[in-house]
């Protein structure tokens, strides 16, 4: 390596050094340790002692882990198309000229931007058996509304629908995705006799196919550790039928001080995530379309 090219690397590490060390001691060092803790015994009041797979072994007699990793991909198995679904269907109907058009891609950015307490809060007036505005509204309507959070058979359906309160990040990745579909397309296929629903299968959702793709494995990861809202709303309740993984990890971790036991169920819900990723990576083969140049 000539002195000129050393110096352009010694350079360019120089302006990466705040991302490297941040990367090196907050991420790829808490994920070493996490692998190694989860062979040991460690209660953070005592030094780790290594037990082997004696951690992976309970974890796979736990009823209660079990429990919550059924809640978890049942929550995924509903949120997860539904939000895709409505994220796209809105970023559609959003494309469309008409006038106040920023105002609605306003509105449907904002609930975004509202913090997660708040929004929790918010529907937990919502979502009130008694006084909240849902079952008051179907009150009017003469339907006796459910205990949305109180009744374990209501209360998944309830988180699922107030997942898609958030799909605005989504929706403006939609919508950047749609521009960049060639109004030619279009056109060469409205001459050939291609419908509206033609227009849409054929042109629209294939060029989209790689946002879709993306907005899917995003959507993966974070369905899977999703927490702080059930955890504002429901802790778990009732009768467990909302706790998830990431809600038994931290139980774990901070209540039993069992970090070793904590760090086992992290690598199973990271195993889980690498399952879901390489099957979504695997099937997009098929169905996702990259355009040539």
């Amino acid at each position: 390596m000539k002195a000129r090219d050393a110096r352009q690397l010694a350079k360019g590490l120089a302006f990466l050094s705040p991302w490297l060390i941040g990367f090196l001691a907050f991420t790829l060092l808490p994920i070493i340790l996490a692998f190694y803790y989860s062979f040991c015994e460690f209660s953070l009041l005592k030094p780790p002692m290594f037990i082997g797979s004696d951690n992976y072994h309970e974890l796979m007699h736990d009823e209660v882990f079990w429990r919550s990793m059924r809640n978890t991909l049942s929550y995924a198995w509903m949120a997860l198309p539904m939000g895709l679904f409505v994220s796209l269907g809105l970023a559609m109907l959003l494309n469309v000229k008409m006038p106040g058009q920023a105002i609605f891609r306003t509105i449907i950015f904002l609930p975004s931007l509202v913090p997660v307490v708040a929004s929790a809060m918010l529907w937990l007036w919502l979502f009130n058996a008694r006084l909240g505005l849902i079952n008051t509204a179907l009150a009017k309507l003469h339907i006796a509304g459910p205990g949305w959070l109180t009744d374990p058979s209501w209360a998944m359906p309830a988180l699922v629908l107030m997942s898609l309160w958030g799909v605005g990040y989504t929706v403006v990745i939609y919508l950047a995705g749609l521009q960049d579909v060639p109004k030619e397309l279009y056109e060469a296929a409205e001459l050939d006799g291609a419908g509206l629903w033609g227009r849409l299968w054929h042109v629209t959702l294939p060029m989209l196919s790689p946002v879709i793709f993306f907005n899917l494995i995003m959507s993966l990861i974070g369905v899977v550790q999703v927490f702080d809202v059930p955890y504002i709303m429901t802790q778990g309740g009732p009768a467990r039928a909302t706790y998830f993984v990431s809600m038994y990890l931290r139980d774990r971790a901070f209540q039993d001080l069992r970090m070793g036991y904590a760090s086992a169920i992290a690598w199973m819900m990271f195993m889980l995530v690498l399952a879901l990723t390489g099957a979504a990576f695997w099937t997009s083969r098929r169905w996702v379309h990259y355009e040539r140049k």
